[in-house]
């Protein structure tokens, strides 16, 4: 046998590894490669498109400056008292008024004070305050000296549900029988005494708001031969 043939053998078998090997190595990239384009092509489709301008339009707020420094409006309502509605309903009435401290009668204070309530029908300002107000109230404060409007003699001087501690004189003015009564005297206030024999502007009690009383007050009444007037209207006749 020649020599060459074994040569011949060998170098078949190196030429099958080498193309074994060539071919593995071009499988391995065939089927590499449509998976690495696959795993960019499905990320390219997971990833949306982000746009380069915005189509959104900003909302804002103008203000306007004059508007936001004006005075806030209310409604048109308001708060009266009774007292008031009184006034309004039946008409303004004016209470002025002066005192001569040499009289022989005199108003229940020695200066004029404010009058809340006069003489006549009314708004009831309480539950068991009456429609028709048979007095004058007068308001100088509590605690306030009453004075008596004429000499005369005491006939009441104690307390009830309606007029609180009070006190009433008899008096006789001018040959006709004249009865002032002094009403919502501050407890325990009251310095005469049923029987006692008083002079003009003796003091009688302090203002106070018992009984049927919405705040301290003076309530005068004056009744002529038992007839209840206007005390405001006979004193400003009267007093001297």
């Amino acid at each position: 046998m020649s020599r060459s043939a074994p040569r011949r053998g060998q170098l078949l078998r190196k030429f099958i590894t080498v193309s074994a090997m060539f071919g593995a190595g071009a499988l391995l990239v065939a089927t590499s490669l449509p998976a690495v384009a696959l795993q960019m092509n499905s990320a390219s489709a997971l990833t949306p498109e982000l746009p380069t301008t915005s189509n959104s339009q900003v909302q804002s707020l103008i203000v306007n400056h004059e508007a936001a420094d004006a005075a806030p409006t209310r409604d048109p309502y308001t708060v009266v008292n009774t007292i008031q509605q009184a006034r309004m309903k039946f008409g303004l009435k004016s209470f002025s008024y002066t005192n001569d401290t040499n009289g022989t009668i005199q108003w229940p204070f020695p200066s004029p004070v404010p009058i809340s309530s006069g003489f006549g029908a009314r708004v009831s300002p309480c539950g068991g305050c009456s429609s028709f107000h048979e007095g004058v109230d007068f308001i100088p404060g509590a605690g306030t000296p009453i004075g008596a409007i004429a000499d005369g003699t005491v006939t009441y001087a104690a307390y009830d549900g309606n007029f609180g501690y009070h006190v009433i004189i008899d008096h006789n003015i001018n040959g006709q029988k004249v009865q002032s009564l002094y009403a919502h005297m501050l407890a325990g206030s009251i310095k005469v005494v049923v029987g006692q024999q008083v002079t003009v502007t003796q003091e009688l009690g302090l203002v106070g708001s018992t009984g049927h009383s919405t705040g301290a007050h003076l309530h005068l009444e004056v009744h002529l031969d038992g007839t209840p007037v206007d005390p405001f209207a006979w004193l400003k006749a009267n007093a001297n």
